[in-house]
């Protein structure tokens, strides 16, 4: 007979009046299982989360650990009762090692033991199979790396339940596989894992069972090896969907852009870009895989004319004429002046893409706002656009006027590629522009990409999931270090062929 760990009765969260992030929830986590919970966005997933980890409290409601009812105001409480939160965004600091951050915040009365600290690191390590150099600083660590810290900080404060938010995001399969044998020996040993994933062929691998969350209500829990993808994201939908990408094949694919010899310098004057060289063609969808923090962004800044090049250039070939424009040196208004509409979606979708605190509409604004004559600016066009991606993509807010930071980050992000794709491009640069979204809001992108491409657009895609690359692009340039060390056919290359060209480490004379 299972034994619960956590159990949530009528948990219900509010944020003002008009947004309810969870509703009455009911759900049990037990010891030695593995749960995924699933949603569409703004179901409530994280929050939920984060009450049972102390970040907020519910409005109503009781949380039980071990059978006793429990009152968790803080993170501090939550790791009384052996739970700890491993968030999407990590909370570490660069400059310390490993160690340093694992211990950071502890009572010690005997002072800091770096040594001790770092032999029982070690042990945890040997016990669950983690690889990690206790010594190590933050900063020269991968992303994997530092989400083995957040882990390990966890398992040293003692945790018997673990909650991991969006754990896979920015892992390569080879790193998601171990993170997943790592997750079975916690639960072999006993402990709770809850797990958020947006990735359906994850949670059917991973989690014994499945609870699902719609619109902050709790739908139900299903048996993982008893469901299916479809059943899932028709408990998340509330209506059957078709998960499939209709990949056309390209139609009269003629070179668009044409990047020679790209170098590019971040501003501590490190080489972010090292001699990058690729074409893509219109009518097609170029994908772009890698590690993140690989120079995806720096790419794709620099093309758009965000970020200086030190040597190489970019080309564009004017579609109507076949006259070539050298983007090198000119600012992005000057890009947008020669007619070239470089739609781009940025990673960091609030810090550059949206203003967090206008509404829908005066984001929209914001792409026509040169057009404004004399004090005044008509918001009759761009409220028409907005008011058309909030019934398009279904983004849920309470009107059209509420600031994007108080939507959840899904919503945000379905403002922000509806806008970019309205501006009816020749070349769209979309990075990440599925990061954090549900299943059904994915596949409407998917769908609005491969319509662009069917309209001739040049469609540059940044992506995570490399199933969603595979099934979605007709090319991928693979990218490590801030070099090309691959360009692969997506109708015919593997998962793990990606896998290995995205750790490949390409010695400068290769190039």
């Amino acid at each position: 007979m299972p034994t619960p760990a956590i159990e949530l009765k009528n948990i219900t969260k509010a944020f003002g009046s008009k947004v309810v992030a969870n509703k009455n929830v009911c759900l049990t986590v037990n010891y030695g299982e593995i749960l995924a919970i699933l949603g569409e966005n703004g179901s409530g997933k994280t929050t939920l989360l984060n009450m049972i980890s102390g970040i907020y409290y519910p409005d109503s409601g009781e949380i039980l650990v071990n059978g006793t009812p429990v009152s968790i105001k803080s993170p501090k409480d939550a790791f009384e009762y052996k739970i700890g939160m491993i968030h999407q965004h990590f909370k570490l600091v660069d400059v310390f090692t490993a160690t340093e951050n694992i211990i950071l915040g502890l009572k010690d009365t005997d002072g800091y033991d770096i040594k001790k600290a770092a032999q029982r690191i070690k042990e945890i390590s040997e016990q669950y199979g983690f690889d990690i150099d206790p010594n190590k600083k933050i900063y020269e660590m991968s992303v994997s790396e530092k989400q083995t810290v957040e882990i390990i900080k966890v398992l040293y404060r003692g945790a018997d339940i673990l909650m991991l938010d969006e754990p896979t995001a920015v892992l390569t399969p080879q790193e998601t596989r171990k993170l997943f044998a790592i997750l079975k020996r916690m639960k072999e040993d006993g402990k709770a894992v809850v797990i958020i994933t947006h990735k359906l062929h994850e949670v059917l691998e991973i989690s014994d069972k499945v609870a699902v969350l719609r619109k902050g209500e709790y739908i139900g829990t299903v048996i993982t090896d008893e469901t299916s993808e479809s059943e899932l994201t028709e408990m998340m939908v509330g209506q059957k969907v078709v998960l499939n990408i209709d990949r056309t094949d390209p139609v009269n694919p003629e070179p668009r852009l044409i990047v020679a010899h790209l170098n590019c310098m971040n501003i501590e004057g490190l080489k972010v870009l090292d001699n990058v060289t690729f074409t893509a063609n219109s009518g097609e969808i170029l994908g772009i895989a890698g590690i993140a923090g690989s120079g995806q962004r720096e790419l794709l800044e620099t093309i758009a004319g965000l970020q200086p090049m030190v040597t190489g250039g970019v080309q564009y070939i004017v579609p109507e004429t076949g006259e070539i424009e050298f983007l090198r040196d000119k600012t992005p208004m000057q890009i947008r002046e020669l007619g070239i509409r470089l739609s781009f979606v940025p990673e960091d979708r609030l810090g550059m893409g949206l203003v967090a605190t206008m509404g829908t509409t005066d984001n929209m604004l914001l792409r026509s706002y040169k057009k404004g004559r004399g004090l005044f600016l008509s918001k009759k066009e761009p409220k028409e656009l907005a008011e058309k991606i909030i019934e398009e993509l279904q983004v849920v807010t309470p009107n059209i006027n509420t600031p994007v930071r108080r939507l959840s980050g899904g919503n945000v992000q379905k403002v922000l590629v509806g806008r970019e794709i309205a501006a009816a491009p020749k070349v769209l640069m979309a990075a990440y522009p599925v990061r954090g979204l549900d299943i059904n809001s994915s596949y409407t992108i998917y769908n609005l990409l491969n319509r662009q491409k069917e309209q001739g657009v040049a469609v540059i895609f940044v992506g995570e999931d490399l199933d969603v690359l595979l099934g979605l692009c007709d090319r991928i340039l693979v990218i490590g270090s801030g070099t090309v060390t691959g360009i692969v056919d997506a109708r015919t290359a593997s998962k793990e062929e990606i896998g290995l060209l995205m750790t490949k480490e390409v010695r400068r004379n290769e190039q």
